[in-house]
């Protein structure tokens, strides 16, 4: 038994020795990409780590606002960056991985605002809408008008969203159902302290891991190798289940 031990040893830290390192930034999104006590965790933070063991590359993670986070992807090569949505804007500026989390959304109030009454998207103009600055919801609100009308109103991350309009200093703000149980903790909230007024279609996402489009081939081609590994796997198969399962299922 000891010999078997030192052998595993060996072999990890052969393992470890031989790892490269990779710069991963990312916003803090529960439950997919969590921050509690200096430590990065999440159902797709989880699917990375997998991924990153497949091409044999440690992570380092770096957590920052959305908007900095994707700055920094891409304007970095060799910098991994997930959970992004893959939008025709997007599309040139970036490597696509493989894709890590399936998402719907839709515009949240709180319950006791009886005065929204949302049966289209038209009927959201009315009213202040808050999201992240840089993130895809801010740029089709902004294609549908939100912004020129005075009605869209861009925070850092999804956690100051959130907090805006708890504190009623925004009307909506968009956000999907199975992830927003972090945020009703955070903000001492019950289920039925919020509604979806309206789903938007168009917004459904299948998020992605991403480098910028300038990082070296040989990192691309050998994380590309290794998502084809871990869409095997249970996480991954769990991650992307959803919506048409919940997440919290098991």
């Amino acid at each position: 038994m000891r010999i078997a031990a030192w052998c595993a040893a060996l072999a990890l830290w052969a393992w470890q020795s031989h790892a490269e390192a990779i710069r991963v930034v990312l916003e803090v999104s529960p439950p997919h990409q969590t921050y509690d006590q200096q430590q990065v965790g999440g159902l797709t933070t989880d699917v990375v780590r997998e991924l990153l063991s497949h091409a044999k590359l440690t992570g380092d993670f770096e957590v920052f606002p959305w908007a900095r986070a994707f700055n920094i992807a891409k304007t970095t090569p060799n910098v991994l960056i997930y959970n992004m949505a893959r939008t025709p804007e997007r599309e040139n500026d970036f490597v696509w991985i493989g894709p890590v989390a399936r998402y719907k959304f839709g515009f949240v109030k709180l319950a006791d605002r009886k005065d929204i009454q949302l049966h289209s998207v038209t009927d959201a103009k009315k009213f202040v809408v808050g999201t992240q600055r840089d993130d895809f919801t801010a740029d089709w609100l902004t294609a549908q008008g939100f912004a020129r009308q005075g009605a869209l109103q861009l925070q850092p991350d999804i956690i100051e969203t959130w907090r805006m309009l708890v504190n009623g200093k925004i009307d909506l703000m968009i956000d999907d159902p199975h992830a927003v149980d972090d945020m009703l903790q955070r903000f001492q909230l019950r289920r039925n302290d919020i509604e979806f007024s309206l789903f938007i279609p168009e917004l459904a996402q299948t998020t992605w891991i991403a480098l910028a489009k300038n990082s070296d081939p040989e990192l691309v081609k050998r994380l590309q190798q290794a998502h084809e590994k871990v869409v095997q796997g249970a996480a991954y198969r769990r991650v992307m289940a959803y919506p048409d399962q919940p997440l919290a299922s098991k």
